[in-house]
């Protein structure tokens, strides 16, 4: 496997030397691209194109431990090595505790020990990001679980309130699946959930959040989504499903349907609980219309 590093350092010189270093490596394939600028090696940091992060600590008027709380404020996961040309015990326990997994002083570094830090920093960086699936991940379906929607919602609100966006939820729930569960097994009934949460999850933008909150129900948080955005996404992803049947284990083809029901910040609530409580009573009215189905909050509101 080609691992791509990113090296960050504003000193021509210490590319090229880093440059020679990787050329003498003992194992693994290794590419090294360079960044020579704080905002350069952030944006390409935040790409996520990279294995792993050489990081110096000055860059000009900011240094590198900024970088490193600021990227990982932005959700970066990449493994950072620190290198400095300090020896100050402060500055190496102030890497770690921004989040850097190694450091390196400059003026004592070797091909083998640049290669060990970054064979160390890969694979702690691998264990952390499995630790992290299983903390933020629904096993079955591979979506982001309940306590996740959870955090997201809260963290949506927050940044919908400060810059005067809407957000909208869209709650799905798979229809009738008790009976998909007693008629043919829960085995049989996992193979639906899954195969629905990734259709459902094929509806929604990047940006976006699809999430399993419990059960056969599913979330999707949609950010800068009025109404009428919400309800494109639900009618889409109702359709996504009813579009053809799920094919299960022994060759089965099973007709699966799904409700929907959307609200959307501030027009129908004013905070993040009020948002799933909206939703929440939209999608209750789509399965008590007959279900297969989306069903704006406004509308059940109106209908009182």
């Amino acid at each position: 496997m080609n691992r791509r590093i990113l090296l960050i350092d504003d000193d021509r010189m210490q590319y090229r030397l880093t440059q020679a270093h990787f050329k003498t490596f003992q194992s693994g394939r290794y590419t090294l691209e360079w960044a020579e600028t704080y905002e350069e090696g952030m944006r390409q940091l935040l790409s996520g194109r990279y294995d792993a992060c050489l990081l110096d600590y000055q860059l000009g008027e900011k240094n590198g431990l900024q970088l490193i709380r600021d990227a990982v404020a932005q959700g970066c996961h990449t493994p950072i090595v620190f290198l400095t040309a300090e020896t100050a015990d402060r500055v190496d326990i102030e890497a770690m505790n921004a989040g850097a997994l190694d450091y390196l002083v400059k003026g004592e570094i070797t091909p083998r020990m640049i290669e060990r830090s970054l064979r160390y920093a890969l694979k702690l960086g691998e264990t952390l990001e499995a630790l992290r699936r299983l903390a933020t991940r629904d096993e079955l379906t591979g979506l982001l679980n309940r306590r996740e929607f959870e955090r997201v919602l809260n963290e949506e609100e927050e940044r919908a309130r400060r810059f005067q966006h809407p957000l909208g939820l869209v709650m799905v729930d798979i229809d009738h699946f008790k009976s998909v569960n007693d008629t043919h097994g829960h085995a049989v009934g996992d193979e639906v959930l899954r195969e629905v949460a990734r259709r459902v999850a094929g509806e929604v933008r990047s940006v976006d959040r699809a999430m399993r909150y419990g059960g056969e129900e599913l979330a999707l948080v949609l950010v800068q989504s009025d109404s009428a955005a919400a309800e494109d996404v639900a009618r889409r992803v109702c359709a996504a499903v009813r579009r053809e049947p799920v094919r299960v284990s022994g060759g089965r083809a099973l007709r699966v349907t799904v409700s929907a029901g959307f609200a959307a910040f501030p027009h129908d609530a004013g905070s993040g609980p009020q948002l799933l409580n909206a939703a929440d009573k939209a999608l209750y009215a789509a399965k008590a219309q007959g279900r297969d189905r989306a069903v704006a909050f406004g509308e059940v509101e109106a209908g009182r």
